[in-house]
């Protein structure tokens, strides 16, 4: 293949196209899929070159050595401003490197807000058999952070906007209190891609992402993503390595044709969502909703100052138990239900059915993770199509 290309032009849409590709000797206009899982070389020396350093060069897939895989990292790096970026097989998967790689036994993390639950299982019942404890913060509780860093916390963890209730974290702010005691940074960006945010650019040491969402965006793949420094990433991927955590070469292809159209398809999404979420804070049926785009929502100020649009996703509260909030759900016609979220079709969930259904009762409750909770993932369909939906099912 020819040299990676160098678009004149490093605005996001453009790197979104051309970002880490190179033109095939054949002229194929984008890196190739290259599903091999091992490579050949002309010789020893020429072995060596790759394995010790000296070459950048395809050797063995499960150690990411492979032109498909290294093209789309290379292009993801680029959207998030990172100086490298690592794939792997899921999200969880990129975060439990990550963890693993910058935390030992007697290592702290502390989580602030909402996170998957997944992620709250891995830091809560998972890391502590292997001697590393978190001390989990409400969202509202991030102005505890200075009191609750000690000399052996490794990581600041955090979604921003959370899942499902869509806080805000001020990302500087948290990076200057973190900083402060020598805890490094991670921020989940996935719900509101690099389309909307750039936490590295505000302070983060790390981003990690479920590609499987926005970054796929067509609900035909499962990935993640962590990009930062060439030296955080080194130790994180020894433990991809060493996990078998890669991402298959095809699956590397797909996501660099879904990233491709990243920017158009986000800012439809953003914009769709907030008229969404403006029918439903009219709603005589619904109590509360959380969109960073409301202005009368509580993160909306530091939304503005850290994002550039308000994403795809709204939550919001139903006036019923769980068996009514359920009806709404299911007479609902354009919206499918599904738990996860970013593609191009509409997705309804209630949290305590799906993503949130291992917290325990209490612990909902202390988040706010009522019955009523129900979150949407706003599609590329017509908006007032999708608030006629809403309109039908919430009038029952």
């Amino acid at each position: 293949m020819q040299d990676q290309k160098t678009p004149v032009h490093q605005g996001l849409d453009t790197l979104c196209v051309h970002g880490g590709d190179a033109l095939d000797v054949r002229g194929g206009m984008h890196t190739p899929l290259y599903n091999h899982s091992t490579f050949g070389f002309p010789s020893t020396q020429a072995v060596l070159d790759v394995v010790e350093g000296r070459a950048e060069g395809s050797l063995y897939t499960r150690y990411g050595l492979n032109p498909t895989i290294r093209a789309t990292e290379k292009k993801l790096a680029l959207l998030e401003g990172g100086e490298a970026a690592l794939v792997f097989s899921s999200g969880m998967a990129a975060e439990a490197a990550t963890f693993l790689a910058l935390c030992r036994s007697g290592d702290h993390i502390v989580c602030i807000g909402d996170v998957y639950g997944g992620t709250h299982e891995l830091l809560q019942s998972q890391l502590p058999g292997l001697g590393i404890h978190t001390t989990f913060l409400l969202g509202k509780e991030a102005g505890r952070l200075p009191e609750v860093i000690t000399d052996r916390t490794r990581i600041v963890y955090f979604e921003t906007p959370t899942n499902p209730n869509m806080e805000i974290i001020d990302i500087a702010a948290t990076v200057a209190a973190s900083k402060a005691r020598g805890a490094r940074v991670v921020v989940d960006n996935t719900f509101a891609s690099p389309v909307n945010q750039l936490p590295l650019q505000l302070g983060a040491d790390l981003v990690v992402h479920s590609a499987t969402k926005y970054l796929g965006g067509h609900s035909d793949l499962t990935g993640g993503v962590a990009i930062g420094s060439q030296a955080l990433l080194a130790a994180i991927w020894n433990w991809r390595k060493n996990l078998g955590q890669m991402m298959a070469p095809e699956v590397a292809y797909l996501l660099a044709r879904s990233v491709r159209s990243l920017p158009v398809r986000v800012r439809q999404q953003n914009a769709s969502a907030l008229a969404i979420a403006g029918f439903l804070a009219q709603h005589p049926r619904v109590k509360q909703v959380n969109y960073p785009g409301l202005p009368a929502f509580p993160g909306h100020a530091i939304a503005r100052r850290q994002m550039r649009g308000f994403g795809g996703m709204i939550s919001f509260v139903f006036d019923g138990d769980a068996a009514a909030t359920a009806a709404v759900v299911d007479r609902l016609e354009l919206f499918t239900i599904a738990a996860s979220l970013g593609g191009v079709e509409s997705l309804v969930t209630q949290p305590v059915t799906t993503t949130h259904h291992g917290l325990t009762p209490e612990e909902r409750a202390r988040r706010g993770i009522v019955e009523g909770l129900v979150r949407l993932s706003i599609g590329l369909e017509d908006a007032d199509d999708l608030i006629a939906d809403l309109k039908q099912a919430l009038r029952g």
